[in-house]
């Protein structure tokens, strides 16, 4: 009964000793707050929103031009020809369709462009999350973003590794 007894505290030494370097094996970190921390982020940022004001800014004049024709044929259509009508209210018809196609490629180009900036980021990222997780031992690393699946976060936490290797404050 004895031995028993002691080959039974054996087994659960082994497993809770296999249970606690398991959990070592697995570390977090949350990439939602790393990647915006960036510098590199920021620089990002700042390239998009000047982008982005750029194209706006095209947008408005566009729909300024279109608003002041409009205006200015509509006030005219009485007196104009029914010729003369037909011909202003195709040109407006293709001023619309310019303008809805320019909106279109502004935001897939926006989209493009924000792809673009953060891939290098993105990847920069990563690798540092990699280099840090096998100087730890870790051998899964878990996103611990809000939405991203992680239940409990207790294992070793990545970040100020993380952007110590990034060179982050």
């Amino acid at each position: 009964m004895r031995k028993l007894r002691n080959l039974f505290l054996a087994a659960i030494a082994v497993v809770g000793f296999n249970v606690a370097a398991q959990a070592q094996e697995v570390a977090h970190i949350n990439v939602s707050e790393l990647i915006p921390a960036m510098p590199e982020s920021k620089a990002a940022k700042t390239e998009l929103e000047k982008k982005s004001s750029t194209l706006d800014a095209s947008y408005k004049t566009m729909v300024t031009e279109y608003q002041t024709k409009l205006t200015k044929y509509q006030g005219e259509a009485p007196t104009a020809g029914d010729a003369v009508n037909e011909t202003r209210g195709k040109e407006m018809q293709d001023m619309q369709e310019r303008i809805m196609l320019f909106e279109k490629n502004a935001e897939k180009e926006l989209t493009d462009k924000q792809l673009a900036l953060m891939k290098p980021i993105m990847d920069k990222a990563h690798a540092a999350i990699q280099k840090v997780a096998r100087a730890k031992g870790a051998k899964y690393v878990l996103d611990s973003s809000i939405g991203a699946g992680v239940i409990m976060a207790d294992g070793i936490d990545l970040m100020a590794d993380v952007k110590k290797e990034l060179k982050m404050n």
